[in-house]
């Protein structure tokens, strides 16, 4: 409220350019506030990569403000910045590049960065820079006002209607013991029209503008079947936004952890060109002008302005500040089983002996929290579950694992460990009183870990040990719930924002933050079992920036409804674009009872998204896929053992968002930057950049209309061969069975030639290439290869990287990285190329150093798909196959 009070126009700060000083670290100033004449100390920097970072602080505040810590991998490596033009009331700072000039308006205080003179974007043109700086509370300030009544009406008046000092909530009130501090500021983007990022909303996948008054909020709540197309923040944060038009891609990171709110304003704005001949006048034409408006309750602004110019250099951008997509275990990328919740031991081995009995693959079965002793979290319901570890070990026979769910609530009771330790060591998040903070959750009356503190992140780190937890095995893996945190009875079914915790900081300081320390101190706790040797699998439902590190993130409780599986695909593809990779939604959805339809569709769109779990509530009926009559479980079953097939092509691309910071998931504008009718396309993604998916979203759907993207691409029916007519937008017909899924012709796919029980049968299975030829009768590939499971790829580099060129009718396998070496007797078993024009007369096949064979072959006229069998070439080898 206090922030909106102040509306566009001259901002009130203006620059003091005398002040400047610059070190190879950063260019400093101070800027004035012309009523207030409160100073505030502005930082520029320059960082590797084409990005700036902007920080404004108070020069001496009565307490050190919050900076959020532990988000940014390392301290960024800083570039120095260069004076290049100084005129009254104007600096002009450079990059080492040159590329790059940041231009320093003094009055009104104003920054402006441009690439190669064009105007990429401003930050305070529309002067709402907003700092309040701290000052002491009322009771301090009255001794000095000589007239007592006149001070202590004027604070009632500010404090009633702007909420300084304490505010009302429903019946909570929040003390604000350091008073107002919120922050904020806007951002113009020049030239752009479409805005993307700062998830996570259940919204469309292009940014609308806010002006009805519902700014976009960051905010981690527990909203049991939330809303759709709403702002309200739900489950998770993460502040980066990027703007794209044609030729380039930008981005803002506030890395800020506090209640944050975004406004979003696009508008066009009349734009100059200078005339050639003085006789002409100077031409005017509409350009887009997208406003950005950060506020934040707390903390400091501190901004990176990441200049890209392509949206992968954003990618790489944010993953150089916040770290890159884990690599998960193989299993987890399979299909998991769970639901609130599996009954006991027998029901686990019921439901998985179900699988094999139906032929259906999977890797997990899951445990929600009824598996524990009365909601105490790393124990064991002693009647449901009396042999755990036997359990498990029947699971791994078959080569499967167990995910068991693991809160950040501890139940108050004397007599349970978790708790008694806490409690004694002071690991609690404290109320404003200094007691142990107590709120209702599943376990009833709790305290909750604070997990900002590094000393309670090690010890619940170490509660995962093998003999801390009892029952647990190494084929244990974890879901983190309920951890905004949720708070039964709280102010929004939250954490109270006057909690104190770690070092003093506040509740409303770190709230965003909160899932994202659980995850890590679990993922940790996974790997030290393991002596450092194991990739750890951890799933939650809060997250930050910077989460992608530790594991993976769903969408939430979401219901069994058409709209659902629907605003599912936006939500996946936002998350994607904001640096979380492995992300999916409940297939069916969590509450509620999906109709055998939607459930078929759910299973198609999640077996092509990169977690691919089935879910559902307490009340909802059982759903395993055998129970919906023959038919249903037959597509179902071809559904997931197409995913399965699948894998070595996912893993691949879970490799490269390893390495290279490259979303599996991906927006069509993603691959097609140039074309503007894939800008706000959102039923439809990438996987990759081979594979075009459009999952079905609609009831009882007959056709669908499918943008292929680009007149120069080639595109083919991903399971029956066929090339495609055209590019543009397509009626497909579709039946229950088929959902339409397309390969870029100019692309190799692996697969394996048929699926196993689990990802661990399919370790010795052949792969086969789906070669797609583009115009130029070319396509190109690769292939990821490591024991699925542990560290080696890292630390002793036991991995395989290949790459697959088709060129002048001639197919090689080469090495893509020779730094790693990795055993494997897998071969390549098969090739289809797809759009071969004519039937060849015959083709040879040979090993580097090896005898050229002939290789045996058939030509499909219909499709002009030519299909090469028997070929028994090694997956670690250099070979090649030549087609005459």
């Amino acid at each position: 409220r206090r922030q909106k009070l102040l509306c566009p126009g001259k901002s009130s700060y203006q620059a003091l350019l005398d002040s400047v000083t610059l070190s190879d670290e950063n260019v400093k100033f101070q800027i004035i506030h012309e009523e207030t004449k409160v100073l505030l100390q502005v930082e520029i920097y320059e960082i590797e990569g084409n990005i700036f970072r902007l920080k404004i602080d108070e020069p001496s505040p009565l307490r050190a403000r919050y900076k959020v810590p532990d988000v940014l991998i390392k301290e960024p490596t800083t570039q120095r910045l260069f004076i290049s033009h100084k005129e009254a009331g104007i600096l002009t700072l450079s990059s080492v590049s040159g590329d790059y000039k940041l231009q320093v308006t003094a009055n009104p205080f104003q920054v402006e960065l441009l690439s190669k003179g064009e105007t990429v974007m401003s930050m305070n043109s529309n002067g709402l820079l907003y700092f309040e700086p701290l000052q002491p509370p009322p009771s301090d300030r009255r001794s000095t006002v000589q007239n007592k009544e006149a001070a202590s009406d004027y604070f009632k008046e500010k404090q009633e209607d702007l909420g300084l000092w304490q505010e009302k909530f429903g019946s909570f009130l929040d003390i604000k013991a350091h008073g107002p501090s919120s922050v904020g500021v806007d951002f113009s983007l020049h030239g752009y029209d479409h805005v993307y990022g700062i998830p996570q909303h259940a919204e469309t996948l292009l940014l609308k503008n806010t002006s009805d008054g519902d700014a976009y909020r960051l905010y981690n709540l527990d909203i049991f079947g939330h809303k759709i197309h709403d702002k309200i923040g739900i489950y998770g944060s993460v502040p980066l936004l990027l703007a794209h038009k044609p030729n380039r891609t930008s981005g803002v990171f506030w890395l800020n952890s506090s209640e944050t709110l975004v406004d979003i304003s696009t508008k066009a704005v009349a734009e100059y060109t200078s005339s050639r001949s003085a006789a002409e006048t100077a031409k005017q034409r509409a350009v887009p002008l997208t406003d950005v408006r950060w506020m934040s309750e707390s903390g400091i602004i501190d901004v990176f302005l990441l200049m890209g110019p392509t949206a992968f250099d954003i990618f790489r951008q944010f993953a150089q500040l916040t770290g890159t997509q884990a690599l998960p275990p193989l299993f987890s990328l399979g299909y998991h089983q769970c639901r609130w919740n599996y009954e006991d031991e027998q029901d686990v081995k019921a439901v998985d002996a179900g699988f094999d009995a139906h032929d259906i693959p999977y890797d997990v079965i899951w445990l929600d929290i009824e598996h524990t002793d009365g909601k105490r979290y790393f124990t064991w319901d002693k009647k449901k579950f009396q042999n755990p570890r036997k359990m498990q070990e029947h699971l791994r026979k078959k080569k499967r694992k167990l995910v068991v769910i693991v809160d950040p609530h501890i139940k108050i009771d004397p007599a349970y460990t978790v708790y008694s330790q806490a409690k004694d060591k002071g690991y609690f998040v404290k109320d404003r009183n200094g007691q142990d903070f107590e709120g209702i959750c599943w376990s009833g009356s709790s305290c909750y870990l604070d997990f900002t503190n590094p000393e309670v992140r090690k010890w619940y780190a170490d509660q995962f040990a093998f003999k801390t937890y009892k029952g647990s095995t190494n084929i244990l893996f974890i879901w983190n719930d309920m951890n905004e945190p949720s708070v039964f009875k709280g102010a929004e079914l939250t954490m109270q924002k006057d909690a104190v915790h770690y070092n003093n900081w506040e509740h409303r300081e770190v709230h965003n933050l909160y899932g994202f320390y659980q995850q890590m101190a679990t993922a940790e706790g996974l790997i030290r079992r393991s002596s450092g040797k194991e990739r750890p699998f951890v799933l939650t439902r809060s997250f930050f920036a910077g989460s992608q590190k530790y594991g993976a993130v769903w969408t939430g409780d979401n219901t069994a409804e058409w709209s659902y599986l629907k605003i599912s695909i936006p939500m996946l593809l936002t998350l994607s674009l904001a640096g979380i990779s492995f992300c999916g939604a409940d297939v069916g959805g969590f509450i509620g009872d999906p109709e055998p339809e939607l459930l078929v569709r759910w299973y198609q769109a999640g077996a092509y998204q990169p977690f691919f779990r089935g879910h559902s509530n307490m009340e909802s009926k059982r759903r395993e896929p055998w129970l919906f009559g023959e038919k249903n479980t037959q597509i179902i079953r071809k559904t997931i053992r197409e995913r399965y097939v699948l894998l070595p092509y996912l893993y691949t691309l879970f490799y490269r968002a390893h390495t290279s910071a490259e979303p599996v998931m991906r927006p069509l504008w993603v691959e097609f930057p140039g074309k503007t009718e894939t800008f706000d396309v959102e039923y439809e993604y990438m996987l990759g950049n081979a594979l075009l998916v459009h999952p079905i979203t609609e009831k009882e759907a007959k056709t669908v209309s499918v943008l292929l993207p680009g007149s120069e691409e080639v595109w083919y029916d991903f399971r029956k061969f066929k090339r495609m007519e055209d590019a543009g937008t397509l009626k497909i017909p579709v039946t229950l069975e088929n959902l339409p899924v397309f390969q870029r012709g100019g692309t190799v796919i692996p697969l394996k030639t048929t699926a196993g029980k689990s990802t661990e049968w399919m370790i010795d299975i052949s792969y086969e290439l789906h070669v797609a030829l583009d115009t130029e009768a070319c396509a190109t590939g690769e292939l990821y290869v490591d024991d699925g499971h542990s560290f080696q790829y890292l630390q002793k580099k036991q991995f395989l990287y290949r790459k697959f060129t088709f060129h002048k009718n001639i197919l090689t396998s080469s090495c893509a990285d020779e730094s790693g070496q990795y055993q494997t007797s897998c071969v390549v078993e098969r090739v289809i190329v797809l759009g071969f024009g004519k039937q060849p007369t015959f083709v040879t096949a040979s090993s580097k150093g090896g005898k050229e064979k002939e290789v045996v072959f058939t030509y499909d006229t219909k499709t002009s798909a030519l299909t090469l069998g028997n070929l028994a070439l090694s997956v670690d080898a250099d070979w090649e196959i030549c087609i005459k």
